[in-house]
C-alpha cells in the first residue's frame, strides 16, 4: 500500500523533528548550567579576592589614609558585586534551567503520547484492510469455483451419455457454488465499506488531530524557548541597577583619594615636637697662641675663663641628627619617654582611654555580680551568696589597679602637656563629674555601691548644692514637659520636692551637670535631678521652642 508506506514515513518525520526540537531545549537547558556554573565561579572567586585584600586586623591597624580608606570602599562594593552575580546565577538556576528541565520531561510525555496515538490509529486501519483484503481474495476465489461448477455443469448436461442423477448432482454443486459467491460478495461489500469508512475517519479525523497535536507541542516548545532567551536577558536586566550603583561607588571611592589629607595625616603622625637644633658656635682652638700687639687678625671672642664651652652645642644636638639617617635605637619605656613630645602625649592618651574602658568593664561586672549575689539572697534555692563574693573582690581589686594605672598615665600626661604647650584645651577627665559646675554635681555617679541592693537606687543629690537664690520676678517660660520617675525630697536649698508620677514644666535644660530646672503645675520653682524625670521637650514645625 503506497498510502501506508506515506503515511509511515510522515510518521517518521515528525518523529524526528520533535525528537529534535526537546533535544534542542535540552542542549540549551545545559547552555544555561553552564552559564550559571561560570557565574558562580565567577562570584566565589570575587569573595575570595575580597576575603584576600581585606584581612583581618586589629583596632589599631584600620586604615587612616584617603587611599586605604577609597580601597577598602572598592573592595566592599566589589563584593556587593559578587552578591549580584549570585543572585544572576540563581535566579538563572531556578527561573530557567530548571523550568527549562521541568518543560523538557512534559514535552517527552505529550510527545510520546501523540505518536502511541498515531500508531494505534495505523495499526487499526491496518487490521480494516486486512479484514477487507480477505474477504476480497475470498470472494474472488469462490468466484473461481462457481465458474468451474457452471462449465463442469454444462459439460455434463451435454453429454448424451451422462445419466440424470450426474446432471442433478453437477447442478446442485452449481447452485452452492453460487451461493457461496453470493455471501463473500456480501461479506466483501460489507468490509469493503467498513474499510472506507475506517480510512475517511483515519486520514480526515484521527491523523490529522495527531498531526495538529504534534505541531501545537513544537510550537509551544518554540514560544517557550523564546520565553526562556527572554527570562535569561531579564536576569542579568535586573541586577544592572545595583551593579550600577557598586560601580558609581567605586567611581566615587576614587574621587574621595586626597593627597592632602594622606599627607597632613602622616605629618599629624610622626611629628616630634623636638624644637629645630641651634646654631653651631664657633670653636677657636688657637686661644693658646700667643699674638702681637700689631697682629692684625681679627680675634675671636672669649668665653668666661678664657676656654670655649665645645659641650653647648654637643649637648643641644646630641641624638637630633637623624631625620634622614638612621634612627638610634632606643629601649621601650612604659612612660613612652623614649619618644618625641607629641607621639608621648598620643599614645599616653590612647593608653588612658583603653584603661577608662577596662575600668568600665569591671564597674559593669562589679554591678552584675551584686545583682546575682542579691537574687541569691532573696532566692537561696537559686545559688550560694557566698561563692560570688571571691569574684567581686577580685573585681574591685581590678578596679583599684586600674584606677591606679589611670592616675600614673594622668600624672605623666600632664607632666608632657605642661612642657608642649600645643594643646588649647584640657584633656577630657575619665571622671564622669569632670564637666559639672562648681555648684552641681552630676547625679549620675551617685549610685549606690550597697551590694545588699538588688538595683541601684535613684540618684541623691548633694546637701550642700543651690546654695543661690532665684529670681521669681521674672519666671522664665516654659520649654517642654516632664514627669517625676521617682519621689525626690529636695531637702537642700535651691530644689525642689517632687513625688513620683508628677508632671511639671521644664524652664531650663540640663546642662551637663545632671540636674534639671522645673516649675510645678502652682509655679513653684526648682531643680531636680534628671535622672529622676522623663522629658518631653516641645517644639514647633520650624524648630523654635514652643513656650507652655
Amino acid at each position: 500500500m503506497s498510502w501506508g508506506t506515506d503515511l509511515w514515513d510522515q510518521f517518521e518525520n515528525l518523529d524526528r523533528h520533535t525528537q529534535w526540537g526537546i533535544d534542542f531545549l535540552e542542549r540549551y537547558a545545559k547552555f544555561v548550567k553552564e552559564r550559571l556554573e561560570i557565574e558562580q565561579t565567577y562570584a566565589k572567586q570575587l569573595r575570595s579576592l575580597v576575603k584576600k585584600y581585606c584581612p583581618k586586623r586589629s583596632k589599631d591597624d584600620e586604615p587612616r589614609f584617603t587611599s586605604c580608606l577609597s580601597f577598602f570602599s572598592i573592595l566592599n562594593e566589589l563584593n556587593d558585586y559578587a552578591g549580584q552575580r549570585e543572585v544572576v546565577a540563581e535566579e538563572m538556576g531556578h527561573k530557567v534551567y530548571g523550568e527549562l528541565m521541568r518543560y523538557s520531561q512534559d514535552l517527552k510525555g505529550e510527545r510520546k503520547h501523540h505518536l502511541q496515538e498515531g500508531r494505534k490509529a495505523q495499526q487499526s486501519l491496518d487490521q480494516y484492510w486486512k479484514h477487507m483484503d480477505n474477504s476480497k481474495k475470498k470472494f474472488e476465489r469462490e468466484c473461481r469455483e462457481a465458474e468451474k461448477s457452471q462449465l463442469i455443469y454444462e459439460r455434463i448436461d451435454s453429454d448424451i451419455n451422462a445419466t440424470k442423477s450426474e446432471v442433478e448432482k453437477a447442478k446442485s454443486q452449481l447452485y452452492l457454488r453460487q451461493h457461496m459467491v453470493e455471501e463473500s460478495k456480501n461479506e466483501y461489500a460489507a468490509q469493503l465499506q467498513n474499510f472506507n469508512s475506517e480510512q475517511w475517519k483515519h486520514f480526515n479525523v484521527a491523523i490529522p488531530q495527531i498531526f495538529k497535536n504534534l505541531q501545537d507541542m513544537d510550537g509551544r516548545r518554540t514560544v517557550k524557548l523564546g520565553e526562556m532567551y527572554r527570562c535569561f536577558a531579564e536576569v542579568e536586566q535586573r541586577v544592572l541597577p545595583i551593579i550600577s550603583k557598586c560601580l558609581e561607588g567605586m567611581v566615587t571611592a576614587a574621587k574621595n583619594v586626597d593627597e592632602r589629607k594622606d599627607s597632613a595625616i602622616v605629618v599629624e603622625s610622626f611629628k616630634s615636637g623636638f624644637e629645630p637644633p641651634g646654631e653651631f658656635p664657633f670653636e677657636d682652638f688657637s686661644q693658646n697662641i700667643q699674638r702681637t700687639g700689631s697682629d692684625g687678625t681679627i680675634g675671636t671672642p672669649k668665653t668666661e675663663g678664657g676656654k670655649p664651652d665645645p659641650k653647648h652645642a654637643v649637648s643641644r644636638t646630641k641624638n637630633k641628627l637623624w631625620l634622614f639617617g638612621k634612627k638610634p635605637k632606643a629601649p621601650t619605656l612604659e612612660d613612652f619617654s623614649h619618644l618625641p613630645p607629641e607621639q608621648r602625649r598620643k599614645k599616653l592618651q590612647q593608653r588612658i582611654d583603653e584603661l577608662n574602658k577596662e575600668l568600665q568593664k569591671e564597674m559593669d561586672q562589679r554591678d552584675a555580680l551584686n545583682k546575682m549575689k542579691d537574687v541569691y539572697e532573696k532566692n537561696p534555692q537559686m545559688g550560694d551568696p557566698g561563692s560570688l563574693q571571691p569574684k567581686i573582690s577580685e573585681t574591685i581589686c581590678n578596679m583599684e589597679k586600674l584606677r591606679s594605672e589611670i592616675h600614673k598615665n594622668e600624672s605623666w600626661l600632664a607632666e608632657v602637656e605642661g612642657k608642649h604647650g600645643s594643646r588649647s584645651e584640657q584633656r577630657p577627665s575619665a571622671d564622669v563629674n569632670h564637666h559639672a559646675p562648681p555648684g552641681r554635681e552630676s547625679p549620675e555617679g551617685s549610685y549606690t555601691d550597697d551590694h545588699s541592693q538588688e538595683h541601684r537606687s535613684p540618684p541623691q543629690p548633694d546637701p550642700h548644692e543651690f546654695d543661690y537664690e532665684f529670681d521669681d520676678d521674672d519666671p522664665l517660660p516654659a520649654i517642654g514637659q516632664c514627669k517625676a520617675l521617682y519621689s525626690f525630697d529636695g531637702s537642700n536649698e535651691g530644689t525642689l520636692v517632687i513625688k513620683e508620677n508628677e508632671v511639671m514644666h521644664i524652664i531650663e535644660e540640663d546642662k551637663g551637670d545632671g540636674w534639671t530646672r522645673v516649675r510645678k503645675q502652682g509655679g513653684e520653682e526648682g531643680y531636680v535631678p534628671t535622672s529622676y524625670v522623663e522629658i518631653s521637650l516641645e517644639k514647633n514645625s520650624k524648630g523654635a521652642v514652643t513656650y507652655i
